[in-house]
């Protein structure tokens, strides 16, 4: 049962990566309360958020729990009640193999002075052990070539090139 809270059942989370979770931090599911607890300031650490309210955050939150679809983690520092890391899994449904799922890993983030802690590669190992719960065949994830050898180290390889459109003059919020 997911609590209103919570953006998914953590009982979803695998215990197999729990042990790679130093002591003092936690990993958890995206929590509505992660807004007071800087998740937006780690995810600066990625690109540029905008100007996100707290009733914006608390909007995006709720549409993503309502679709089931957006498997967000976070790593949480206990003792200061910050989030220090983050990354994002998406399952897209497909009629491409038997009607199945592919899981689009995002936002990988970890925050200013956490690097070096092994965060991105937990947060990384919890959503590949995510996207097999949820039934994906596979789990596709974009970055930088700077970054490819991070992620190769994560066990994922390199099959492609990246392309992307930025759409001039779109509102940074939906209406």
């Amino acid at each position: 049962m997911v609590s209103s809270n919570s953006l998914f059942d953590s009982s979803l989370m695998g215990t197999s990566v729990m042990s790679m979770v130093p002591e003092n931090h936690v990993m958890r599911p995206l929590e509505l309360t992660d807004y007071r607890k800087g998740y937006m300031e780690c995810l600066s650490n990625l690109t540029i958020v905008g100007d996100v309210s707290e009733q914006m955050f608390g909007e995006s939150f709720e549409d993503m729990q309502r679709s089931g679809n957006y498997l967000v983690i976070v790593i949480e520092d206990l003792s200061t009640q910050k989030i220090v890391a983050s990354g994002s899994l998406i399952v897209e449904q497909k009629f491409l193999r038997n009607c199945g799922r592919v899981g689009h890993i995002e936002d990988i983030v970890v925050a200013k002075g956490q690097q070096g802690k092994r965060f991105g590669f937990t947060i990384i190992k919890q959503l590949l052990e995510l996207a097999n719960v949820a039934g994906c065949y596979k789990s596709i994830l974009d970055c930088s070539l700077d970054n490819a050898p991070f992620y190769e180290k994560c066990g994922l390889e390199n099959k492609g090139v990246q392309m992307a459109v930025y759409a001039p003059n779109v509102s940074l919020k939906k209406a």
